[in-house]
């Protein structure tokens, strides 16, 4: 029996997980790293850290399997998008990954956006206008750190240096090309209007390649760490959303995929490149014929962790006391409080916003508050408020692809009996949860049984899918949330006048988030 591993990089965490050829799990394994926000917008990771994890991450797994009739044939790799690293010529770092989190080129996005450049860029690239794209960090370090980007041999995202810490091929496939800002979504190849704006030249740029490009064979003292062959495949893999998208099987155009882990998406495929008029969503190409379209969300499961270490101390000691899982300790408080918390809204806003905004000056608010409010109506209210902003970029997604067929949920958030209900009621819809969350490394081993040449049609990997669970709206809470989600549409355009001011107050006025601690 032969073994593939699926790997995802993640923001906080790289997972790991063996599988053999038939999408049974044998080992998994999850390694953490620290994000660096040391001065406001800042959101950097350093590479060898993340490196490390994978390294570790794969050593464990392949330790766990106790592997004794085959072996690991190929390793196939997930990774967050819009990461940015600057290499010298030796290919050694000369910055630390800047992250989608960082918003420092905000500046260069708003420029942009005012002289309709950035409008133009969208409409080839699939970017959105957002500090997030490595187009406008680019912009960014040319001017602000013009020593390092005159210093810059090539530019990288995370999974592009890993790969070639392994392999020494330095390669990036599509789907993260497409998210950077610099690839014609058309084409398929780096786009020279973009490379002339950004300040780039082609040949500073990975060569681009299929999702299902693979490398034979890695360096033999990181293969005896791991404990897997030299000649193993890696294989080229794809962005974080795209996986997480066909691993809960949202393949068809019309299905919506909807993933709330650390940040959080909505997402949908189609067969030709499709642009918003108002630039709300992205479009990146994925592979031949199938584009991603959709809306990224900062605020996901980190705003409920936000929650749970600020306004929770004390049950949090209980929780450890009780060696009860405390998460789920705060969940069951906020099932005590009715659907819509009383008229308490919540804007998720707390590290800006991509979509819907595409702002990196939001900032978080509570709306609605009195007396009678308790903790339990504000974790119910942190809770309703990440489900109300997915749904406002959902209403986005709607103009521009139709009312959807379906929806898939995937992501911790989900794993919630109370976050699926409200996802639901939301919603008014069926929400269909598959069994296996791990959807990104799931679509990771499938992509590699792809390019092995074991799987023919993206649409098979339903059957490693598992079973679906099917969970239904609650009509009881349909008229509550109808009268309070336009409420926060409308409060959010509201705030907006007011979100750079007190983002330049805070700008002005700093406490790091390291200095908290």
């Amino acid at each position: 029996m032969d073994y593939i591993i699926g790997i995802d990089v993640g923001t906080t965490s790289t997972k790991a997980l063996l599988y053999d050829l038939n999408g049974k799990i044998y080992a998994k394994a999850n390694k953490g790293y620290t994000l660096y926000q040391s001065v406001p917008d800042m959101a950097e990771e350093d590479p060898e850290d993340i490196f490390n994890a994978t390294l570790q991450a794969i050593q464990e797994v392949v330790a766990k399997a106790q592997l004794k009739d085959g072996k690991v044939v190929a390793v196939s790799w997930s990774a967050q998008q819009h990461s940015l690293i600057a290499l010298d010529k030796d290919y050694k770092p000369i910055t630390k990954a800047i992250t989608w989190a960082d918003n420092r080129a905000g500046k260069y996005a708003d420029e942009y956006r005012e002289n309709g450049r950035g409008m133009e860029m969208y409409k080839r690239t699939g970017l959105p206008i957002h500090p997030m794209g490595p187009f406008y960090k680019l912009l960014w370090l040319k001017n602000e750190e013009p020593d390092i980007f005159k210093n810059a041999a090539y530019w990288v995202g995370i999974k592009e240096y890993i790969i070639w810490r392994y392999t020494n091929v330095l390669k990036e496939e599509i789907s993260m090309g497409a998210a950077t800002g610099l690839m014609n979504m058309k084409t398929a190849d780096w786009d020279d209007e973009a490379m002339k704006e950004a300040g780039v030249k082609r040949e500073q740029l990975p060569e681009l390649v299929d999702t299902t490009y693979k490398i034979k064979g890695i360096r033999s003292e990181y293969a005896k760490v791991m404990g897997i062959d030299d000649d193993v495949y890696f294989v080229m893999g794809a962005t974080d959303g795209a996986l997480s998208t066909i691993g809960v099987g949202a393949i068809e155009t019309g299905v919506l995929a909807i993933n709330i882990g650390t940040s959080a998406a909505v997402r949908s495929f189609v067969d030709k490149p499709v642009i918003d008029p108002k630039g709300r969503l992205y479009c990146y190409l994925i592979m031949k014929g199938k584009y991603l379209v959709g809306g990224p969300i900062n605020n996901g499961g980190i705003v409920f962790s936000w929650a749970h270490d600020a306004l929770f101390g004390s049950e949090l000691e209980t929780a450890k006391m009780l060696k009860m899982n405390s998460f789920d300790m705060l969940t069951e408080i906020a099932k005590k409080v009715p659907a819509g918390s009383n008229g308490l809204i919540f804007h998720p806003y707390l590290g800006g916003e991509r979509a819907p905004l595409w702002d990196a000056n939001a900032r978080g608010s509570f709306f609605g508050l009195n007396r009678s409010h308790t903790r339990a109506h504000m974790i119910r209210a942190v809770l309703e408020g990440i489900v109300y902003n997915l749904y406002s970029v959902t209403l986005a997604l709607r103009e521009v692809t139709g009312k959807p067929k379906a929806i898939l949920a995937a992501g911790g958030f989900v794993q919630s009996s109370l976050g699926r209900q409200i996802l639901a009621d939301v919603y008014e819809n069926d929400v269909t949860i598959p069994e296996s969350y791990e959807s990104g490394s799931l679509a990771a081993m499938f992509l590699a049984k792809m390019s092995l040449g074991l799987e023919d049609k993206l649409e098979d990997i339903s059957k490693y899918i598992g079973a679906k669970n099917v969970y239904h709206p609650n009509e009881e809470n349909y008229a509550k949330y109808r009268a309070l989600i336009p409420i926060y549409i409308r409060l959010s355009r509201e705030l907006s006048k007011e979100y750079k001011s007190i983002a330049d107050y805070q700008r002005e006025f700093p406490e790091s988030i390291d200095d908290q601690k």
